[in-house]
């Protein structure tokens, strides 16, 4: 899997479930700090002037799980109002 904001990341990730499909910058930039905090702390033992090659790979992984769980809840959520809206 590709590290980095997959192709998923932009369409689902900031759209916080309004189903609208419009991102909201102020979501999105809560998502990467958390992410990136969650991460670091999970990857980094000892913080220094480089990443090793294993801390690379958990980052890059750790960041990958992060936006595909972001992304499953997001449709999940956006499915179920898009459902709850047709029953209105």
């Amino acid at each position: 899997m590709e590290s980095g904001f997959g192709s998923d990341f932009g369409s689902d990730f900031g759209s916080g479930g309004g189903g609208g499909g419009k991102l909201d910058p102020g979501l999105i930039m809560e998502q990467v700090k958390r992410m990136t905090d969650k991460c670091f702390r999970k990857c980094i033992g000892k913080p220094g002037g480089a990443l090793d090659n294993s801390e690379q790979k958990c980052i890059a992984m750790c960041m990958d799980r992060y936006m595909d769980a972001w992304n499953t809840v997001s449709r999940a959520y956006n499915s179920r109002l898009q459902r709850e809206r047709a029953n209105m």
